[in-house]
């Protein structure tokens, strides 16, 4: 599971991107936050997420928010 920051979210579109870790763009969609309970993104939030190869674009699946405790 890796970890980056939201880059860029457009709630209407439900679509952006995130900056892993690695600096490597990861697409972003709707499907993304599926099962997840997070109802919208911000820029600069720490998100875990998988990667899935889809019709050979490189998207996030299953974010989960980080928190610090």
């Amino acid at each position: 599971m890796g970890q980056g920051t939201i880059k860029e979210y457009d709630p209407r579109e439900g679509v952006g991107s995130l900056l892993t870790d690695d600096r490597a763009e990861v697409a972003i969609d709707r499907r993304s936050t599926e099962g997840s309970g997070i109802r919208t993104l911000r820029l600069g939030q720490r998100v875990r997420f998988e990667v899935a190869d889809e019709d050979g674009r490189v998207v996030a699946r299953g974010l989960r928010l980080v928190t610090f405790g």
